[in-house]
């Protein structure tokens, strides 16, 4: 137990040691430009955290990420570098608006069904890199790109020619009434999707940590040589772990339709959606790719992106600036588990 301590008081103690660094820079970056970060950081975390409703939109902001970060985090535990979330979420997103747009059923029934639908719709698009992974040995940085490019075009042609809202041409039909996570808490855009994403990264975890294919997993990304004389599969680990990310990375999109108020619908543009996949990728980093460290390190993303915009309103830092500070922040909170990374695949590449 002691050991275990030991090394989780030593990562909160890096992390801590990184987050001062990220906002020592940032602080540094404001000055340069003619900024009080004092006026600057205390708006931020009053914009994140002030009151009940601020609290509620970081989380809200957060929602999607805890999911495209797992879906990376689930790659990297199986030795994968997958990014194909962002393409996921697109396809995950339109899910939800074919199953939650045009179906009429019951509430709860048609939640059900439009949850479950932008999964398929995710896990579905992530079954090309993992087989061209498996069969071909294409690796899955230059697969998952290629198909989220594909996915991109395909979902905005679909948004814009084939769902769109006769009303309203710059986005999809909104999803029906009954096919809404309710509002949490008045004035936000808190929804109950914040409990679906949470069950998902704990069961998720308890996968890993409890069942013989969340060990093989863990094992054949930790040492492929150790599992290969264990009897490990690897295309089936492999493909479960693309598996898993797409059904993340789709239950992203989807709730981002049916679960975030106002629009209700998939911009045509796909600006409601975009960007969240690749912004998993520093969200997984941060949390160590453990599913518990994601699901924090998703709310601390989240309260960036909410009160950064404070940091705008309250301190005059103008947005580009404001960016370049979370970019900062979050570099520097991502180092230690990058050098983790490299040091694991350099003892990888000696054994081999």
């Amino acid at each position: 137990m002691w050991p275990r301590l030991k090394y989780a008081l030593r990562e909160v103690g890096l992390s801590l040691l990184a987050m001062g660094i990220g906002l020592g820079f940032g602080a540094l970056l404001m000055v340069i430009y003619g900024y009080d970060p004092i006026l600057a950081y205390k708006a931020l975390f009053r914009g994140a955290f002030g009151d009940i409703t601020e609290v509620a939109e970081t989380l809200a902001f957060s929602i999607p990420l805890m999911l495209t970060g797992l879906t990376f985090a689930i790659g990297v535990k199986a030795g994968l570098f997958n990014i194909g979330a962002e393409g996921q979420v697109y396809l995950g997103a339109i899910g939800a608006v074919v199953f939650g747009g045009l179906l009429s059923l019951p509430h709860g029934i048609h939640v059900a069904i439009a949850v479950l639908g932008a999964m398929l719709f995710g896990a579905l698009w992530s079954i090309g890199p993992a087989l061209l992974k498996i069969y071909r040995g294409v690796h899955e940085v230059i697969s998952t790109i290629m198909f989220n490019w594909i996915a991109y075009w395909f979902v905005m042609y679909l948004a814009l020619h084939v769902l769109v809202d006769p009303n309203r041409s710059e986005r999809t039909i909104p999803v029906a009434e009954t096919a809404r996570f309710g509002v949490l808490l008045k004035g936000s855009t808190l929804t109950g999707a914040i409990y679906v994403a949470i069950a998902f990264c704990l069961v998720v975890y308890l996968f890993l940590s409890l069942t013989k294919i969340g060990f093989e997993l863990r094992l054949l990304g930790a040492n492929p040589t150790a599992a290969q004389y264990a009897g490990v599969n690897p295309k089936k680990v492999i493909f479960l772990s693309f598996l898993i990310g797409g059904l993340a990375a789709g239950l992203a999109g989807g709730l981002q339709i049916i679960g975030r108020p106002p629009a209700w619908a998939l911009y045509g543009t796909l600006g409601n959606v975009v960007g969240l996949g690749f912004a998993g990728i520093g969200v997984a980093l941060i949390g160590r790719n453990n599913p518990i460290g994601v699901i924090l390190a998703a709310i601390f993303y989240g309260a960036l992106q909410h009160g950064g915009r404070y940091m705008e309103y309250e301190a005059g830092v103008c947005s580009e600036l404001i960016g370049a500070i979370s970019g900062l922040i979050i570099i520097a909170l991502s180092v230690p588990e990058v050098v983790t990374l490299i040091r694991l695949r350099l003892k990888k590449w000696k054994v081999t």
